[in-house]
């Protein structure tokens, strides 16, 4: 889902004791970063290597843009029939982003988990928020660019965004990216092949035998570290 200035409704009223119980194959993996991270590439490139990791598709009221196809990108519900989902607690996490809705239908996670297969959800901090408190099994990773030049050259994209709207944006980018240590593992993008090695070691972890922990993954620096290194991003020493 975006991380664009969004507007996010307060927690579900429906709570799980334990969703995961019973179903020690299926894990469900987070992965979020501001926009030019890298998160496509990452999550493209973990489908390709897992055979049982599935793509979760989200929902949303808005419309199809270019080449979007239903069910694929996301799944395209109105108006009525996403405050009925809300309302029934079929969302694993929801917002408004720009006035449509999106959010994460709660079947298909529960579907994979039953059957033993993976899911990978590419969620803004908030939504991974959500969905963390509903899966504490969850696996969550934090994708971030090498530096705050770069960050800001990928926001800037083609040029075609006015000054306001690429500062709207990279304001945002770092607010989110000052939530990077509440994730389980942290990884700066510096090679596109290391991080996508970093992942999958990620995911190979997760299935240990016995449940015994991998290594955790904070960029190769302690939690100071990665504080200080996180403060190069909003401005702050």
């Amino acid at each position: 889902m975006s991380s664009d200035p969004l507007q996010r409704p307060g927690g579900q009223a429906a709570s799980v004791a334990s969703a995961e119980q019973g179903r020690p194959r299926g894990r469900l993996f987070i992965v979020s970063g501001p926009s030019g991270a890298g998160k496509t590439t990452l999550s493209g490139a973990a489908l390709r290597a897992f055979p049982d990791l599935t793509l979760s598709v989200s929902c949303t009221t808005r419309s199809p843009r270019g080449g979007e196809v239903d069910g694929v990108q996301y799944s395209f519900v109105d108006a009525p029939t996403f405050a009925k989902m809300v309302e029934r607690g079929d969302l694993a996490e929801w917002a408004q982003v720009h006035g449509y809705s999106y959010g994460t239908p709660r079947a298909p996670l529960d579907g994979a988990l039953v059957e033993g297969r993976d899911m990978l959800l590419d969620i803004d901090v908030q939504g991974a928020a959500q969905v963390r408190a509903l899966y504490p099994r969850a696996v969550s990773v934090f994708l971030l660019p090498p530096d705050r030049a770069t960050l800001e050259s990928r926001l800037r994209g083609r040029g075609t965004d006015s000054e306001a709207v690429v500062q709207r944006r990279l304001e945002n980018a770092c607010r989110e990216i000052e939530r990077a240590v509440d994730y389980d593992h942290v990884i700066v993008n510096r090679d596109r092949e290391a991080a996508i090695a970093q992942f999958e070691s990620i995911v190979r972890d997760a299935h240990r035998p016995g449940g015994a922990p991998g290594p955790v993954h904070r960029a190769g620096m302690s939690e100071a570290g990665l504080l200080a290194f996180l403060r190069t991003f909003t401005g702050e020493v």
